[in-house]
């Protein structure tokens, strides 16, 4: 599913790498989402007003008869040494476009590499220092905190999903915010993927209290909405073992993310029967 493409602290502590001689390319990972939209009309890029590294692409489904279509958020890369959610969402929108019954009635938004800066070199800050994932919605000057608040203002999402990494993390876990319905995509996300990837089980994770690798708490300043929105979107962070391989990484976060999608669409239709 997925293609081979070549944590976090409160106090922004999180020691940078070494420097390394490789390069990843963010124009090759755009070209890779480029190849399946010159083939499918439904994936289109969208123009930011950023750095064009900060790519974003729209993967529209058919209407499921119900009307509008939902939209949903899903973002990567906040952390540049973070890239398996990059490829999690390359080989997401490839599996989606294979088999568009998983995809009808949706409105995707797809956020690949949210620090391009970050991700060509290794490095989880941008090349100012900014962890750009403690600087939303806090009056931030970096332009990609910018476009990304004015995206997720524009498009009204249901939901947002972030991925990510932890270095310190032996299983999976994950950031549940808003109501019991983050909770009911989470969980099932964290179990379809224990057969790849185990759970983390620890009672504290990152410092915040967890239940079976569900944490209710969050650092300030994450890629969240703010809370003037009409409508509270659900929002959920997934965590994969930063040091695993980044293919095992990214089949574990692009499985996770369809069994959300999945289990989303069961929970829409039990909503409408009632």
């Amino acid at each position: 599913m997925v293609e081979a493409l070549t944590k976090s602290t409160p106090n922004n502590t999180h020691s940078e790498p070494a420097a390394v001689t490789t390069v990843r390319s963010v124009a090759e990972l755009h070209a890779s989402f480029k190849r399946l939209a010159d083939t499918h009309s439904n994936l289109v890029p969208l123009a930011l007003d950023c750095d064009e590294r900060l790519s974003a692409w729209r993967l529209t489904g058919a209407s499921g008869g119900g009307g509008e279509r939902i939209r949903l958020g899903f973002f990567a890369g906040l952390h540049g040494d973070e890239p398996a959610g990059a490829l999690a969402l390359r080989g997401v929108a490839e599996l989606l476009l294979e088999s568009p019954r998983l995809l009808t009635g949706y409105d995707l938004f797809l956020y690949p590499v949210c620090n391009p800066w970050g991700y060509e070199n290794h490095r989880r800050f941008d090349r100012l220092g900014r962890d750009l994932n403690r600087e939303f919605w806090r009056e931030s000057l970096a332009d990609e905190v910018r476009v990304l608040e004015t995206e997720i203002l524009r498009r009204d999402f249901s939901g947002i999903v972030s991925l990510h990494a932890d270095d310190d993390s032996h299983g999976t876990y994950g950031f549940v915010r808003g109501d019991l319905l983050a909770l009911e995509l989470l969980e099932p996300a964290l179990a379809s993927v224990e057969s790849i990837v185990p759970r983390n089980e620890l009672e504290v994770i990152d410092g915040f209290a967890a239940r079976r690798g569900v944490i209710r708490e969050c650092y300030e300043g994450v890629l969240t909405a703010p809370p003037r929105l009409a409508r509270t979107p659900f929002e959920v962070i997934f965590e994969t073992p930063g040091k695993l391989p980044e293919a095992i990484q990214a089949r574990a976060a692009a499985d996770a993310t369809l069994t959300m999608l999945s289990r989303y669409r069961e929970l829409m239709a039990f909503a409408e029967g009632l």
